[in-house]
């Protein structure tokens, strides 16, 4: 490996993990609040709603994101929409990644005890109010899961926006193979940085499982030595 191959390849690589990256934010915060919006509209009283929400699900469940990259990229122009390959990229792949995600959000909402379902119209609270207050609060636990290998995912996903010219990690990396010739060497960085970028995100998904677990411990500032309740050593 030539001193020339690591002053051109570093930087350049370098680069790439920086849009790549950025896809994956950026794909990340879409396919989240897709999520919600068509897991939330799969559970609404409103036949219209729940069938574009299912429309929807389906459409990008059941066909290729590659093809959903070209139909946003090539195809839009047709009709009058030209859209830039990193808006048309993270637009597909969050997308995309929202559709599978919205199954996570309505069945984790669904799997709610009908206990919980009652005491909240025992208490006149509306189904909106329900969903805000009660709900959807006790189902994010339930959802962070999953919603960590959505997160792995869409990183994977994000080398699919090649195809349509954004110079992305993987992109820049097939660049340097073909200007050097160095196969392993590519490749075997590819491979390393995406998994030092997957870890990172296991990790964030780990830290907001702990973070956001219904059994958390209190760590309220009443707690600590000396504290008592303040029923004890008080005599009937």
């Amino acid at each position: 490996m030539s001193s020339d191959f690591l002053a051109y390849a570093v930087p350049v690589l370098w680069h790439g993990l920086q849009l790549t990256v950025l896809v994956t934010v950026l794909g990340i915060a879409l396919a989240l609040f897709t999520a919600f919006v068509a897991g939330l509209g799969r559970l609404s009283e409103h036949a219209v709603v729940r069938g574009i929400s299912v429309f929807f699900i389906e459409v990008f469940r059941g066909t290729s994101l590659v093809v959903q990259l070209f139909f946003f990229y090539f195809a839009l122009p047709a009709f009058g929409v030209q859209l830039s390959p990193l808006f048309a990229g993270v637009l597909a792949i969050g997308l995309n990644e929202g559709a599978y995600a919205a199954e996570i959000v309505r069945g984790a909402i669904v799997s709610r005890t009908a206990g919980q379902n009652e005491a909240c119209i025992a208490l006149s609270m509306g189904k909106s109010l329900r969903m805000r207050r009660v709900l959807i609060p006790q189902s994010v636990p339930a959802m962070l899961p999953p919603f960590g290998n959505v997160m792995v995912d869409t990183l994977k996903n994000s080398s699919l926006v090649s195809f349509i010219g954004v110079s992305e990690l993987t992109f820049r990396g097939e660049f340097i193979r073909n200007a050097f010739g160095e196969t392993l060497t590519v490749y075997l960085t590819l491979l390393v940085l995406y998994f030092i970028l997957s870890q990172l995100l296991a990790l964030l998904s780990r830290w907001l499982e702990r973070r956001f677990a219904i059994d958390r411990p209190s760590r309220s500032i009443f707690r600590g030595a000396g504290m008592r309740p303040a029923t004890e050593g008080v005599t009937p």
